[in-house]
C-alpha cells in the first residue's frame, strides 16, 4: 500500500511540510489512500460491472449525511446504450460517458417532499425557499462523493460530469424527471482502460496555505497572489510531465472559464429552468 506522506506530496505536486504523524496518521491507511489517489477516469474498458455493484455504490451514497434526514436527492442509473448515448450528447458530447457501463445522474429532489406534504395536508411553503434547493444540492453532492469513493475502493474509475447542466431541459425530458426534480451533475463509473490509464496521474491542488484558514480568514490579496502564482508553476510542471503542450496557466484558464455568460456552456439559464420545473425559489 502506498505511503500516505508520498500520496500527500503527489496531491500538492511537491514536498510538503504537513505534519501527518502528529495527527496519528499511519504510513498505510486504505481509506486515506483511496481518497488521496483520486483522479478522473475518462477512458473505460468495455467490461461490465459485477452484479450488485450499482446497489452497493448507491448504499454507500445513502450512508452520507443528509440534513434533517430529509434525503432530498435521487439518482438515475443510466445503463442502456441508446439512452446513455443521448445523455452523452446533452452532456458536452463526451465519449467517456458512452464508454462507461454506468452513468449516474444525481438530482436535487423536492418532488418527494412535495408529494409527502400534500398527503399530510401541509402547505409545504418551506419548499419554495432557496434554502431547500441548496439543501438538496448539498445532500446530492455528499451522496455522490460517497458513491465515488466507494466505486474507487472497488477498483473502478469515476468522472464527475457538470455538463449535465448544459441542457437541463432536454436532460430532464430524456430522464422523464417530474416537477421539482432537476439533474445537478453526472458520474461516469466503470473499469479503467488499462491500455491508457497509466498515462493518468493525480493532479495537484492549490496549497493548503491558500485554502486552509485557522479560526478566521487569514489570506490577504498579496498572499493569495503568491499562492496562485506558485500553483501556476506547479501545474505547469505537472502538464510538462504529462506531455501536455500549450496548456494555459491555471489563473488564465480559470478567469476565462467565468469570463462571460457564454463561457458557462448553457448553464446561465439554470434559474429559468428551475422555475419551469417548479422550483419557485424565494
Amino acid at each position: 500500500m502506498a505511503n500516505i506522506n508520498t500520496l500527500v506530496q503527489a496531491r500538492y505536486g511537491s514536498a510538503t511540510t504537513l505534519s501527518l504523524a502528529a495527527g496519528g496518521v499511519e504510513a498505510a491507511n486504505p481509506t486515506l489512500a483511496t481518497l488521496l489517489q483520486h483522479k478522473s477516469t475518462r477512458n473505460f474498458s468495455a467490461e461490465h460491472l459485477e452484479p450488485g455493484t450499482l446497489e452497493i455504490i448507491v448504499a454507500a451514497g445513502q450512508s452520507a449525511a443528509t440534513s434533517s434526514n430529509l434525503q432530498t436527492w435521487s439518482v438515475i442509473a443510466v445503463e442502456d446504450p441508446v439512452r446513455k448515448d443521448k445523455a452523452a450528447t446533452l452532456c458536452g458530447n463526451q465519449d467517456f460517458i458512452r464508454q462507461s457501463p454506468l452513468f449516474l445522474v444525481f438530482c436535487a429532489d423536492l418532488n418527494r417532499l412535495t408529494n409527502l406534504s400534500e398527503k399530510q395536508q401541509s402547505a409545504g411553503e418551506g419548499l419554495e425557499f432557496t434554502e431547500m434547493f441548496l439543501m438538496a444540492s448539498i445532500d446530492a453532492s455528499l451522496a455522490a462523493q460517497n458513491a465515488s469513493v466507494a466505486a474507487e475502493s472497488l477498483g473502478l474509475g469515476t468522472c464527475y460530469v457538470g455538463a449535465a447542466r448544459n441542457h437541463s431541459r432536454e436532460l430532464a425530458e430524456l430522464l422523464q424527471l417530474p416537477q421539482r426534480v432537476i439533474a445537478l451533475f453526472g458520474l461516469a463509473v466503470g473499469k479503467p482502460d488499462d491500455t491508457v490509464a497509466a498515462s493518468a496521474a493525480v493532479k495537484p491542488r492549490l496549497g493548503q496555505d491558500e485554502v486552509l484558514h485557522r479560526e478566521t480568514w487569514s489570506v490577504d490579496s498579496e498572499a493569495q497572489s503568491r499562492h496562485v502564482t506558485k500553483y501556476d508553476a506547479t501545474l505547469a510542471n505537472f502538464d510538462a510531465q504529462q506531455q501536455r503542450t500549450g496548456a494555459l496557466a491555471w489563473t488564465h484558464r480559470s478567469a476565462r472559464r467565468v469570463a462571460s455568460a457564454s463561457s458557462l456552456s448553457g448553464r446561465h439559464i439554470l434559474r429559468q429552468v428551475l422555475e419551469e420545473r417548479g422550483f419557485n425559489l424565494r
